[in-house]
């Protein structure tokens, strides 16, 4: 075990720090093997690749390089029979110029950008080719008028 004392030649224990499970997880290897040069965008994309797997339960989630930007995409699928979607994680403290929006968003899917902040905060920012009309609201009902309210008198 990485926690168990070892003993040092004056017979006092000594503890080793537990290993960074992160660097040795098969799918930070896979990334690391993408040879994206951005050492905080792999470890972005690590992040963002497994709150899509294990917390929003994504299907079919994969990953692939891409060199025009340097950066880890990731590909999956919310539901299944769901159209593909695109997500670029970043993080926080770097840029992004208007021809690499560009460059994930002719690829023909949908992007989510996901903000990946140093604490490990995910903020997803969905992307489109163009304008697109939003959803209506939910459960918002038109009231028609304003409510009268009580005008309260001060003592």
């Amino acid at each position: 075990m990485a926690d168990e004392p070892v003993k040092a030649s004056n017979d006092r224990p000594v503890y080793r720090d537990p290993p960074n499970w992160i660097l040795q997880h098969p799918k930070y290897l896979d990334f690391m093997r993408l040879d994206v040069s951005d050492i905080a965008q792999v470890h972005a994309a690590f992040l963002v690749y497994m709150d899509l797997t294990e917390v929003r339960q994504w299907e079919c989630v994969s990953s692939f390089a891409c060199p025009n930007i340097g950066a880890v995409l990731l590909q999956g699928h919310r539901k299944e029979g769901e159209a593909a979607q695109v997500v670029l994680p970043l993080p926080a403290h770097r840029t992004l110029s208007h021809r690499e929006v560009r460059c994930v968003l002719d690829r023909g899917a949908p992007m989510l950008l996901c903000a990946v902040a140093s604490d490990s905060t995910l903020v997803y920012q969905r992307f489109s080719s163009g304008l697109v009309t939003p959803d209506p609201p939910v459960d918002i009902q038109d009231q028609g008028r304003r409510q009268q309210r009580k005008r309260r008198i001060p003592p």
